[in-house]
């Protein structure tokens, strides 16, 4: 098998894309956070974001959020075609300001939760989920 100079320029511009992408991916990721906080800083501490380390199957990941104080809390898993998962919008009548599901994620990946807090602040919490079997057509 001979490789022409057209076979070596199309792998390399593939190679080229598949490095690019994952950083667009991660930009659009912080343009959402950006969006949802006004472009705000986030905290480290004040929201609690629970999922499983590894999840067999990507169809159906339980997660769960707590941000105790928080008005609302928007939920991104940053390597599905659409990262918006959720968010989440507790009222004042709200008797704890926690929130539980299930998500599909494409694969390994990271799930952010950001959370709106009632002073105006913001925090932000991110677990890596391992994926087995893709969700989202994989």
């Amino acid at each position: 098998m001979q490789v022409t100079r057209r076979d070596t320029l199309a792998l390399g511009l593939g190679a080229i894309a598949l490095t690019v992408l994952p950083f667009r991916a991660n930009a659009a990721v912080d343009d959402l956070i950006a969006e949802f906080t006004g472009g705000a800083g986030t905290a480290d501490a004040g929201i609690d974001l629970t999922a499983p380390e590894i999840a067999e199957n990507g169809n159906t990941v339980p997660i769960e959020v707590s941000a105790p104080g928080a008005v609302s809390v928007m939920v991104l898993a940053a390597g599905n075609p659409t990262p918006p998962v959720a968010t989440f919008n507790f009222g004042p009548l709200a008797a704890e300001q926690r929130a539980a599901t299930r998500i599909r994620l494409a694969g390994t990946q990271d799930v952010i939760a950001v959370a709106k807090m009632a002073d105006g602040s913001f925090a932000q919490a991110a677990k890596t989920v391992k994926v087995t079997i893709g969700g989202c057509g994989g």
